[in-house]
């Protein structure tokens, strides 16, 4: 916040917010500090011979194989691979989840129709899908990345489409009444009020996207995060297989903070309008 800002609000206010500031400070703080103590105690644990390091793995064995890999080149060779099919998987399953929400939406009776098979669809076990995936496809990347989108869509499509029809029907009306058609309620009613349900849908399909790709990998892939965990435990290289799955821990977590960016921008862009 600038001085000029500052300047317009009381002082219990400003106080307030430096409070807020330095809480969210110290919640940071705390969450960094909770990874490095977990990293220490299982390297001490490791050292010690309380853990065996050959099935558990340890940080410095893990900085061992990162430092491996980016010798070969083939670190950053894996992590673009997965990170680019989980990208375009999410991105594609998100649009086309509310695309078909907003038909939902559109038609209520196409709505009726469609809901108990969604319902169905959603409870299948989309992971049971991969081979049909590979036999339909073929065995590669566009495989891999319709799995991310069978694994979001349907979510998405639930999420979204709930918060539609959730909308205020008071909202609704109002705007019917000075002559609104139904794009025109669509654009500037429904979309706006249920953005917070479409962010939430978004960061639900961070996770759910990541889980696709990576089951993709496990059945079809010759390179990516995946491929090297399922290589790294055929062949008894445990050090590889958590390196593997911390690289996707730390890529699933800034893939999500660039969804809560985002959301901080938009919501930032609408206050300044």
């Amino acid at each position: 916040m600038s001085d000029t800002q500052l300047q317009t609000i009381s002082k219990e206010h400003a106080e307030y917010l430096r409070k807020v500031k330095i809480r969210k400070t110290m919640i940071h703080i705390t969450q960094v500090l909770l990874v490095v103590v977990l990293f220490i105690l299982w390297e001490i644990a490791g050292r010690l011979k309380i853990i065996d390091s050959f099935i558990t793995s340890q940080p410095s064995r893990i900085a061992r194989t990162l430092a491996n890999l980016y010798r070969e080149g083939q670190l950053f060779r894996h992590i673009f691979i997965t990170c680019a099919e989980t990208v375009t998987g999410f991105i594609l399953g998100t649009l086309a989840g509310t695309i078909i929400a907003i038909i939902l939406w559109w038609s209520d009776f196409l709505a009726r129709v469609l809901e108990p098979h969604l319902v169905i669809l959603n409870s299948l076990p989309k992971i049971a899908l991969g081979p049909i995936f590979i036999v339909w496809i073929g065995a590669g990347p566009l495989s891999i990345i319709v799995m991310a989108i069978a694994v979001s869509v349907i979510v998405t499509i639930l999420e979204v489409w709930n918060g539609f029809i959730s909308v205020d029907p008071d909202k609704i009306k109002l705007v019917k009444t000075f002559g609104a058609k139904k794009w025109q309620i669509l654009t500037k009613v429904v979309l706006p009020s249920a953005f917070p349900t479409i962010i939430s849908a978004l960061k639900i399909n961070v996770g759910l996207s990541w889980v696709g790709v990576i089951v993709g990998e496990f059945l079809v892939s010759k390179a990516g995060l995946g491929y090297l965990i399922v290589y790294g435990g055929q062949v008894f290289q445990l050090d590889l297989v958590m390196t593997s799955v911390i690289i996707l821990a730390v890529a699933a977590a800034l893939m999500y903070q660039g969804v809560v960016y985002l959301e901080k921008l938009i919501m930032r862009s609408s206050f300044h309008k």
